[in-house]
């Protein structure tokens, strides 16, 4: 098998002076040397600094004194005044590519434009940047991000190891805006060579081998400029990684490595590349060496579970024994029962932990050949922002213990949209979830379910403000309420029910018909999609009772109504919720009245006659004077007529005579 090297593979400038200035500093400095983060993301590289006696730390809090290592990637200013306030001696490393960018992006605050950085959200040297901006840069990862960036003055700048197609997509994308641009090109003419040179590779041949550390975002960039080729492409850290069925039958393979990779890791590689020559001669050798070949420390291979206990399980891997799993190595997190992970009869991975114990047994682990498979997954999921699954295990201060694989932190402000009180729910869930930040060397993944559910919001939001037409009637729950309406929640969007279209009466606070919690129907009255608003109304669903007034109140019926407000011209009844009707200050008593308070008082109860009614303009004319009347009519009669059947003869008095002559006037 032949291997051919890229021609750009391996340290760059900056990390190469790096490195030197870690060694300078180690043969120069007095007293303790610290790196606040990895000066680069190589693990077998800060191993090898750590043994020269460079301590990494995540923070300053405990360091007094010394002298501090500022990596390649840089950082903000705050952490460097942090640093000399703590009498720390700086040594910055930081890669003059990133420098030049970070200038850029002060300067271009200064001059009053919004700085926009395009680059990876979680890679230190972009939050190094977004530092050097006074914390308000925003930043782009690619051209769909960028479109929704709103106009105005924008300074763009990229992360050094960027793709230039995507920077270049990302400034055709704000360009479209309609924004003021002024743009800076910070790539590093070095990643852009060492890319195209691992993608003229890729093409050339049968497999492609990318050196570096898992952690380095411009490793991972390169393994998938490879893949994008349609080369198959394997990302490894050592040459103890490679596995020799992935040169089966490959005539030429490729190798290249990132910009934090050391020469003697890439020499290692090739030459573990090529002693696999003889490995690879035919199907049948292949098969004849594993068969004869003895398990060894660290080797992943598979079985069948054969028995399950309580503290261990037993695998069968084809070996003169059965291994053993303790259940300590079952799973990344803390489990209470094997059970809960395998069962009899299930083919796994493991990964051998020792050929034979002080026993002569077996010892296997289930949790490691997981975490192996699941970090290649894991990474793959950071860099491509696919959801990753995973099992809730544990709840811990903070937040959550995810098996995705590898032991994976949920912090609680990242569970849900909202607050979440009690943890304890998603206990034994599958949930679904976004990987947000991974560092392989100290084991550590931090997950989003938030942002997950906050896309599958935004975009049910989206189709649901497509879809809405006015007129349409949907279901809703009561999210909040306000002294001019409620706010509803028909679906991911928010509308407002404004007080005025809650009832056909008038109400004083929305309370009076609805509570928090409640799920009712409502009437889309307007949608504004620009502006993502939703009016809708409540009483539209509800019995409008104007619809049958004339049946329920015809003309000269006498019903009993509430007075409402009193006004200067007459008085407001209500007949019932939603229909009132105008007694005229004429019509209040059959005498002359001043003021109609002199009659009625608000909230008394009255007889009215009903004058006429209009449905199309909802107005009511109703009479007390005119019940009153009547009633004296009636009394006159009744009484009038007892008397006639006792005399049996008509009486006409004097009152009757009167009567008649002021009914004439009238």
């Amino acid at each position: 098998m032949e291997v051919r090297v890229a021609g750009k593979a391996g340290f760059c400038f900056g990390v190469n002076r790096a490195i030197k200035m870690a060694q300078a500093t180690v043969n120069e400095a007095v007293g303790p040397i610290y790196c606040l983060g990895s000066l680069i993301h190589n693990p077998q590289v800060v191993a090898y600094l750590n043994e020269m006696g460079i301590r990494e730390i995540s923070n300053l809090e405990k360091v007094n004194g010394g002298t501090l290592l500022i990596r390649s990637h840089g950082v903000e200013p705050a952490v460097l005044d942090a640093a000399r306030a703590r009498g720390l001696n700086i040594v910055d490393a930081t890669c003059p590519f990133v420098r030049r960018a970070q200038i850029l992006a002060r300067d271009l605050t200064d001059e009053g434009f919004q700085v926009v950085v395009v680059g990876d959200k979680c890679h230190p040297e972009i939050r190094g940047i977004i530092g050097w901006t006074g914390n308000v840069a925003l930043v782009v990862e690619n051209p769909g991000e960028a479109g929704l960036i709103k106009a105005g003055k924008l300074g763009i700048v990229a992360q050094t190891t960027q793709l230039l197609e995507n920077y270049n997509s990302v400034i055709e994308a704000i360009s479209k805006t309609g924004a003021e641009l002024k743009a800076f090109n910070t790539i590093c003419n070095a990643t852009t060579e060492r890319q195209q040179a691992a993608l003229d590779l890729a093409r050339q041949v049968d497999v492609m081998i990318v050196v570096g550390g898992k952690n380095s975002a411009n490793t991972r960039k390169l393994a998938s400029i490879c893949r994008e080729s349609g080369t198959t492409t394997y990302h490894v850290e050592t040459a103890g990684e490679l596995d020799p069925a992935w040169f089966r039958g490959v005539k030429i393979a490729g190798l290249t490595a990132g910009a934090s990779t050391p020469d003697w890791i890439i020499e290692e590689v090739k030459r573990r590349m090529s002693d696999n020559e003889e490995m690879n001669g035919s199907e049948e050798g292949m098969k004849d060496a594993v068969e004869v070949k003895a398990l060894r420390h660290g080797e992943i291979v598979k079985g069948v579970v054969v028995h399950v206990s309580q503290d261990e399980v037993m695998v069968d891997v084809g070996a003169k024994s059965e291994g053993v799993i303790p259940i300590r190595e079952l799973s990344c997190c803390e489990i209470t029962s094997p059970q809960d992970i395998v069962k009899v009869g299930d083919e796994i991975e493991v990964c051998v932990l020792k050929a034979e114990d002080n026993e002569g047994k077996l010892i296997l682990s289930k949790e490691k050949a997981d975490a192996e498979k699941a970090w290649t997954v894991l990474e793959e999921a950071l860099n491509t922002q696919e959801p990753v699954e995973g099992t809730v295990r544990e709840v811990v201060k903070g937040g959550l213990l995810v098996d995705v694989g590898a032991r994976a932190f949920l912090p609680a402000s990242l569970v849900e949209r909202g607050y979440v009180e009690d943890l304890s729910k998603y206990l034994g869930q599958v949930i679904v979830a976004r990987v947000i930040e991974i560092n392989r060397g100290r084991k550590k993944v931090i997950l989003s379910r938030k942002a997950v559910l906050e896309e599958d919001f935004a975009r049910l939001r989206q189709e649901m403000l497509e879809n809405l037409q006015e007129g349409q009637i949907v279901k809703g729950i009561v999210r909040r309420l306000t002294q001019f309406g409620a706010f509803v929640d028909i679906g991911g969007v928010d509308g407002l029910l404004h007080i005025s279209e809650m009832s056909w009466h008038r109400i004083s606070h929305p309370s009076e018909l609805v509570k928090v919690g409640d799920e009712i129907d409502v009437m889309v009255l307007k949608v504004d999609r620009e502006n993502e608003k939703i009016s809708l109304g409540l009483k539209q669903v509800l019995p409008n009772p104007w619809d049958n007034v004339e049946e329920k109140y015809p003309v000269g019926g006498i019903v009993v109504a509430k007075v409402v407000r009193i006004a200067p011209f007459g008085a407001f009844v209500q007949l019932e919720p939603g229909v009132e009707g105008l007694v005229h200050i004429s019509h209040l008593a059959d005498r002359h009245v001043a003021k109609p308070d002199e009659v009625v008082t608000e909230g008394e109860e009255v007889n009215v006659k009903v004058l006429s009614v209009d449905k199309a303009e909802k107005r009511i004319r109703l009479s007390i004077r005119d019940v009153v009347k009547e009633k004296q009519d009636r009394d006159f009669r009744d009484f009038h007529g007892n008397a006639g059947q006792d005399t049996g003869s008509e009486v006409i008095t004097i009152g009757d005579m009167v009567g008649d002559v002021f009914d004439k006037k009238e």
